[in-house]
C-alpha cells in the first residue's frame, strides 16, 4: 500500500524544484500546463459520462441501463479554479460529487488552508473507461491542507465535519462530510507523478471529512492562517510580505523586522491585526510594518 502523505511530500519537493527560475531568471519547467489542463477536462467529463456512483455500494461503477451517469447527476459539482504557474494563470476544472454536505453547522466547512480530520481512499483514472486499484484506503488521520495537493485544498472546501460522540470508548464521528474527488492532474502531481502516480494523470478519492479546526493558525502567530492571505485572492500561499521565500501562514516573522508577529500586539488583545502604530501608514497593522519595532514579550 503506498502511503498517501509521502506521496504529499514527494509533490511538494517537485513543485518547488520544478517551479524554481534558474540565474537567468528562466523557469525549468516549460511544460504547457494550459494544453493539459483542457486534455484532463475532455478526460475526466469522458469518464463521468461513462460511470455512476452506487449508493447502495457507495462507489463509482461503469454506467448501466437505467443509471444517471455521474455528468448528468445533480450530486456532482464542479469548481472552477484558476492557479498561476510560471506566471501564467492555468484554469482548471475540479469535479465533486456530494453524497453528504456534512452536518456540523458549528465549525462550518474548512477553509482551503485549515486542518482537517479525514478518511479517504484514492485511485487513478488511468483511462477514460477504468480505474487502478486502489494506491491507499482505509487512512483515518489528520492533514493541514495547505500541505497537500491543490484538489484537496479545494476540494474538502464544499464539505462540513460531523458530530462528534463520546461515551466510554474513544470519540466516534457521525454525519461528517461524505463525497468522491475527481482531480485533474493539474491540481494534484502535474507532469511529474509520485510514486505509482503517472504524470498528467487524474485522480479520484473517495473522502469523509470526519473533523476540522476551523480557523487553523499554522505557524502559532495569533493570525489565522486563512487571514493570512494578504491580496485577498483566496490563495494563501501565495502571500509573503517579507519576500523571504516563506509565505505568511507559515512565517513567525512576517514583516522580517525581527519581532515575532505574535509579539507585535501593542493592545495585548491576542490579535496583532488590530494594532496599528505608524501614523504614517495607518492602515498597515504592525505585524506587517517593518517600520515598526514595537515588541509586548
Amino acid at each position: 500500500m503506498i502511503k498517501f502523505r509521502y506521496l504529499f511530500l514527494i509533490a511538494i519537493a517537485s513543485l518547488v524544484v520544478a517551479c524554481g527560475g534558474d540565474d537567468n531568471g528562466s523557469s525549468v519547467d516549460n511544460f504547457d500546463h494550459t494544453a493539459q489542463a483542457l486534455k484532463d477536462n475532455d478526460s475526466l467529463v469522458s469518464f463521468l459520462k461513462k460511470h455512476f456512483y452506487d449508493v447502495n455500494d457507495s462507489i463509482v461503477k461503469p454506467l448501466t441501463t437505467g443509471q444517471t451517469a455521474l455528468f448528468d447527476d445533480v450530486n456532482l459539482k464542479v469548481d472552477e479554479i484558476t492557479e498561476t504557474i510560471n506566471d501564467v494563470d492555468i484554469n482548471y476544472k475540479l469535479y465533486y460529487y456530494v453524497v453528504r454536505e456534512g452536518e456540523n453547522n458549528d465549525k462550518g466547512n474548512p477553509s482551503v488552508i485549515d486542518s482537517v480530520f479525514v478518511n479517504y481512499a484514492g485511485q487513478r483514472i488511468v483511462a477514460t473507461d477504468s480505474l487502478s486499484t486502489t494506491f491507499d484506503s482505509n487512512n483515518k488521520t489528520w492533514f493541514a491542507l495547505s500541505n497537500v495537493i491543490r484538489g484537496w485544498s479545494y476540494g474538502f472546501t464544499h464539505f462540513k465535519g460531523g458530530e462528534n460522540v463520546t461515551g466510554n470508548g474513544p470519540i466516534t464521528y457521525v454525519n461528517g462530510g461524505k463525497g468522491v474527488l475527481f482531480i485533474p492532474s493539474g491540481l494534484s502531481y502535474r507532469n511529474y507523478g509520485a510514486g505509482s502516480i503517472l504524470p498528467n494523470e487524474p485522480l479520484m478519492f473517495y473522502i469523509d471529512l470526519l473533523d476540522l479546526v476551523p480557523e487553523t493558525d499554522t505557524d502559532q502567530d495569533g493570525i489565522p492562517s486563512i487571514y493570512e492571505d494578504i491580496d485577498g485572492d483566496g490563495k494563501p500561499w501565495n502571500d509573503d510580505t517579507d519576500g523571504d521565500s516563506t509565505p505568511d501562514f507559515a512565517d513567525t516573522d512576517d514583516d522580517g523586522d525581527l519581532i515575532l508577529t505574535k509579539y507585535e500586539d501593542a493592545n495585548k488583545d491576542g490579535d496583532p491585526r488590530n494594532d496599528f502604530s505608524d501614523p504614517d501608514n495607518p492602515t498597515i497593522p504592525d505585524y506587517l510594518n517593518r517600520n515598526v519595532r514595537k515588541s509586548n514579550q
